[in-house]
């Protein structure tokens, strides 16, 4: 059994075992706004998006008793909505194809020939939207969201080395579409 997590928000958790609705809709005006974008940078559509935060906060309410404390509430909470979210993702028939472990890796920052690349935080989100979903979905969850290519090849359900194909692809495919941007608005 793994080690008791002091939670910060015990007083809320343990009002939303008793059904207190009060403590439920505080609990969701902490979470869903963190818990959405985790959901809208995972499928990549605010309609899905909206569907997974309202199926993770139905499923968090009715398993809260299974809630044992040995992570915070938010990373037990995150959890279901990153399976929520692959789920949905399943659902539209994503592929994540295996490829072979030997890939050329490319950092993102790797501009190629000594050029620099100056861009906003608003074209790096956009372009990160326009991967393709498997490719997305692994640069979400190793870049964003922390989680390690053995966690991800166990929530996807892929092998660790497709997972790290997946994101050395998506680094070179996020690479290749930036460069377009800064060569098209010259």
């Amino acid at each position: 059994m793994g080690t008791q997590y002091r939670n910060i928000h015990q007083d809320i958790v343990d009002q939303c075992k008793n059904g207190d609705r009060q403590a439920q809709f505080q609990f969701y005006k902490l979470y869903s706004k963190a818990m959405y974008n985790i959901a809208y940078r995972i499928t990549n559509n605010e309609l899905d998006a909206e569907d997974v935060l309202q199926e993770a906060f139905v499923s968090a309410f009715k398993n809260i008793h299974d809630y044992r404390g040995t992570a915070s509430i938010g990373a037990w909470l995150k959890r279901i909505v990153i399976n929520n979210s692959i789920t949905t993702i399943k659902k539209r028939k994503a592929d994540l194809v295996p490829i072979d472990e030997h890939e050329h890796y490319v950092d993102i920052i790797d501009a190629g020939d000594d050029e620099t690349l100056y861009l906003n935080v608003d074209k790096i989100r956009n372009a990160i939207q326009l991967l393709p979903d498997g490719y997305r979905v692994v640069f979400s969850l190793y870049l964003m969201e922390g989680y390690d290519h053995k966690e991800i090849a166990s929530i996807l359900n892929i092998s660790e080395s497709t997972s790290k194909s997946q994101y050395n692809r998506s680094k070179k495919k996020l690479q290749k579409i930036l460069k377009e941007e800064v060569l098209y608005n010259e």
